[in-house]
């Protein structure tokens, strides 16, 4: 090994352990967790002070919601998440007060008309705003299932 590679493995190595020290980083998935309980939960209350006044939310369908419209969606019963599993979730930290949330979640849900079952692929944004972090954006879409294997 160079000194050079081994430099570079020293800083790849500090990076990461530095961001797993993070203060944010923690913030973040504690909010995001509340955030998932309160979805699956479909409470309006916790949902209104997660979300960002200026929330988009663009499902993976296509269809885009602000925030009245996502929590009436959600209180209403007229979509339900009955599953809610993280894959991958990482965090960055692009400007002062915004963070980016990305990675892979299954997400199963239940409307009048079907139930979605599906890995997807997101970003997600978070603002800091009134002393905390707000759930700002969401964007979604679906990987495509597996190839079945070969016989």
């Amino acid at each position: 090994m160079t000194i050079q590679s081994s430099l570079a493995m020293l800083l790849l190595i500090s990076t990461i352990l530095h961001a797993a020290d993070d203060p944010r980083i923690a913030a973040l998935r504690a909010a995001d967790d509340k955030r998932v309980a309160a979805i699956v939960a479909a409470d309006r209350g916790r949902l209104t002070g997660i979300f960002s006044d200026e929330l988009r939310y663009a499902h993976s369908t296509g269809a885009v919601d602000d925030k009245a419209s996502y929590i009436d969606l959600l209180v209403s019963g007229r979509t339900k998440y009955l599953v809610y599993d993280y894959e991958e979730r990482n965090f960055s930290f692009p400007a002062p007060g915004i963070a980016l949330m990305s990675g892979r979640v299954h997400i199963k849900s239940s409307t009048s008309d079907a139930i979605s079952d599906g890995i997807l692929s997101f970003l997600a944004v978070w603002r800091e705003e009134k002393g905390g972090w707000q759930f700002l954006a969401w964007q979604s879409c679906k990987l495509p299932q597996p190839a079945a294997a070969a016989k």
